[in-house]
């Protein structure tokens, strides 16, 4: 199965058209957020990636996300070699300045930070001097992957990772176009022992058409574990909250089940 591509880049207005047009043909059936619980990938820690810019917008953005019907937060910012190069140091500290104001403006809510492991050097040097990944769960550690190529160490990173103790989750797998052309290398990537995490804004055709398609295969073949919003933005935000239960949705939430409630 190869997963099509649009046949031109939709600009801003054909993609807001077609945005409208889809969700003009659903039913109306929102998705039902409540039954994840948790949210165990967002970018809500202000100021040190491209999510959050602040404590406000922050904030506006956890009041949105509860309003949808999620109890719990695992906040996942970029930990990237060159572009965003946080560590447990820098997460925390911005954690904590938005916590103190959580405690006092919404001291019920549940939020805990993480990080989302670009595989690169960064990665590589952790590995090798064991160092301590700040996990979502437990021992469970959330990856992504160049959007440009695969990198050609994964097989070595996931293992390392693995005899470190780790259990690797895979960000997105459906937004890496390059496995569009080869889906045969989710199973192989699922064999090595990954959690697979899907966007749900995935599902909505908010990525484009192919991440759309990948994303049912990957529920077809039964290999997502866990769901997330991957929200950095207002827009993220207006999107979930227009999001459909669409089939391969419903086939998940309803049948197969996720892991997020575990969270």
């Amino acid at each position: 199965m190869v997963f099509q591509v649009p046949h031109r880049p939709l600009t801003a207005p054909d993609e807001q058209k077609h945005m409208i047009s889809f969700f003009k043909k659903k039913t109306g059936i929102g998705f039902p957020f409540y039954k994840l619980e948790a949210d165990m990938h967002s970018h809500l820690i202000p100021g040190i990636d491209d999510g959050s810019p602040d404590i406000s917008t922050s904030i506006e953005l956890i009041r949105g996300l509860e309003d949808l019907g999620y109890k719990r937060f695992v906040a996942t910012p970029h930990a990237m070699e060159d572009l965003y190069p946080n560590n447990a140091h820098t997460i925390q500290a911005a954690y904590m300045a938005l916590n103190d104001v959580l405690a006092i403006e919404q001291p019920d809510t549940n939020i805990k930070f993480a990080a989302e492991y670009l595989v690169d050097g960064n990665v590589d040097n952790m590995l090798e001097r064991k160092g301590a990944f700040l996990t979502v769960k437990d021992n469970w550690v959330l990856v992504e992957l160049s959007f440009v190529s695969p990198p050609i160490q994964l097989k070595e990173v996931i293992f390392n990772l693995q005899m470190q103790g780790y259990q690797p989750i895979l960000a997105h797998p459906e937004r890496y176009g390059y496995f569009h052309q080869q889906p045969s290398r989710y199973a192989e990537i699922k064999a090595m022992g990954c959690f697979f995490q899907a966007n749900l804004l995935s599902f909505s055709g908010y990525y484009g058409s192919s991440v759309r398609q990948a994303a049912e295969y990957l529920v077809e073949q039964k290999l997502i574990d866990l769901l997330g919003t991957d929200l950095h933005h207002h827009r993220h935000l207006d999107q979930l909250r227009n999001l459909p239960l669409t089939p391969a949705l419903g086939s998940l939430i309803d049948e197969q089940g996720v892991l997020n409630h575990l969270i």
